[in-house]
């Protein structure tokens, strides 16, 4: 049996998806956090985005699940020996993928291809030949590949995209059949609804959605075994595969570091705003302070400090895979206490708003406890904030994070991620030919994902921020008679 391995970023996620569970089971209980999410649901584009963002958080926690195989026992080894685990942690991620991941060519091919991008000496019919030299796992299972490969890949795109469209087909009829006995009406009116977008919820958009995923994957799927669908890098590794390992590492960049914002920026400018005076201008001075601070020059700081941290404390680290994910733990939680100014900003602000009003003067005026008020009166008025700013930060910090890669003070080189393979390819873009789709497909994966919550953001924030809301709700005015427009 294999030996679970805990890295600190899996807890990270496992705790935050705990506490994502437990405010999803509080929100259906909530009425007014009901009605505010009920605006979410009723948007196409959000409900969109999140199917897209369900497929990455699907990616991510399949890659934070980690074991170390346990070695076979040597043949002279006595009876009772210890048992010996490999020194190479694996996911579950790498188990499913495990053909892409072990398909290593020599350097970069293009996608798709069956030769080697660039040319190499090579002997043929006993003469030195410079040419380009067959892959060892791309299209290797065509005899002819200049003949064979053109029809070998339409065929299995055809075959992909069939399965994919067939599985979708699959899929449209259990949502008809399930939306029929639900609403108590027939298979066909049910159809007609979903079809025209008459439904509580943007089934319509969310369908279109999962049918393009779904026929991609499908495409995907039936050429990965045989190619090298996005190419491969510099060191032959495949493209495709170190996108998918590095949407986990902008997950937890993502979520962790906005995570690690909320506690200061929630004290700090709920003390700020409450109490004013002279704890108000020394909140307000240090996060000035703070502000000042170019942030990059602040972050590399720190994240050399760690550096220094972990190069002397090896013993505590039994694996590399260890020692780079403790960099990228603490890389989060620095992102986090470094950028939390703006939210104790909006907080502040706020509090000193709801600080005015008769309900928090006439708790005041009973005696209840500066505490009490807070956690009674402040807190809850000011949750819808925290909700919109750390959904709206995730894009940014994933964002965020490729920039201190290319510069070289993100995450560790041996972790995949978007910065790192955007920072490999500045040097290819210069290249003739140029190597275009390490970029490209490191930039598709990005936009998707940031693109994806930008859009989930922006539902949220018109439906908690309460001006926007109100604003939506608002009555249409009533028409005016010709005599009422003359005067």
């Amino acid at each position: 049996m294999p030996k679970f391995v805990l890295l600190a970023t899996d807890l990270a996620l496992y705790f935050q998806l705990l506490v994502l569970l437990a405010y999803v089971r509080h929100a259906l209980r909530s009425p007014l956090l009901r009605q505010s999410w009920g605006y979410v649901q009723r948007d196409g584009a959000a409900m969109s985005a999140a199917v897209v963002l369900v497929v990455f958080l699907g990616i991510a926690l399949l890659d934070s699940v980690h074991f170390r195989p346990r070695l076979p026992p040597a043949s002279d080894a006595p009876p009772g020996t210890e048992v010996a685990y490999s020194t190479r942690t694996l996911s579950v991620l790498d188990v499913l993928l495990s053909g892409p991941r072990e398909a290593r060519e020599k350097t970069y091919s293009v996608p798709l291809a069956t030769h080697q991008f660039s040319k190499e000496s090579m002997q043929r019919d006993g003469f030195a030949v410079r040419d380009f030299p067959r892959l060892q796992y791309g299209g290797k299972h065509l005899e002819q590949p200049q003949e064979q490969w053109a029809g070998d890949v339409l065929r299995r795109s055809v075959n992909g995209l069939a399965s994919g469209l067939l599985l979708a087909l699959l899929g449209a009829l259990v949502l008809v059949y399930r939306q029929a006995r639900r609403s108590a009406q027939g298979f066909m009116p049910a159809a007609c609804d979903l079809w025209h977008g008459r439904t509580l919820l943007p089934w319509r958009a969310m369908g279109v959605t999962l049918i393009a995923l779904v026929l991609v994957i499908a495409w995907i799927a039936a050429l990965w075994p045989y190619y090298h669908v996005m190419g491969t890098d510099q060191t032959g590794n495949d493209v495709l595969f170190n996108c998918l390992k590095s949407v986990r590492t902008a997950v937890v960049i993502g979520s962790l570091a906005t995570i690690a914002t909320i506690p200061l920026a929630l004290l700090f400018g709920i003390l700020a705003g409450y109490f004013k005076g002279w704890v108000d201008d020394a909140i307000q001075y240090f996060y000035t302070v703070l502000s000042s601070i170019p942030s990059v020059l602040l972050i590399s700081a720190f994240v050399l400090m760690i550096q220094v941290f972990i190069d002397k404390n090896p013993q505590w680290f039994e694996t590399g895979l260890e020692r780079a994910d403790i960099r990228l733990f603490l890389l989060s939680a620095i992102l986090g206490l470094t950028g939390w100014a703006q939210l104790a900003r909006l907080l502040r602000a706020e509090t000193l708003k709801l600080g005015e009003l008769d309900y928090v003067q006439a708790a005041r005026a009973f005696g209840v406890s500066h505490a009490g008020i807070m956690r009674r009166h402040v807190l809850p008025n000011v949750a819808h904030i925290i909700v919109i700013v750390a959904v709206l930060d995730f894009s940014g910090l994933v964002l965020y994070e490729a920039v201190l890669s290319y510069v070289g003070v993100g995450v560790d080189p041996n972790t995949q991620s978007f910065g790192t393979m955007i920072n490999g390819a500045r040097n290819e873009m210069s290249r003739d030919p140029v190597i275009w789709w390490t970029l490209s497909t490191a930039f598709a994966f990005m936009v998707a994902l940031v693109l994806s919550m930008t859009l989930f953001a922006s539902a949220v924030r018109e439906a908690f921020d309460p001006r926007a809301r109100a604003y939506r709700v608002r009555p249409a005015a009533a028409p005016q008679t010709p005599r009422q427009e003359a005067a």
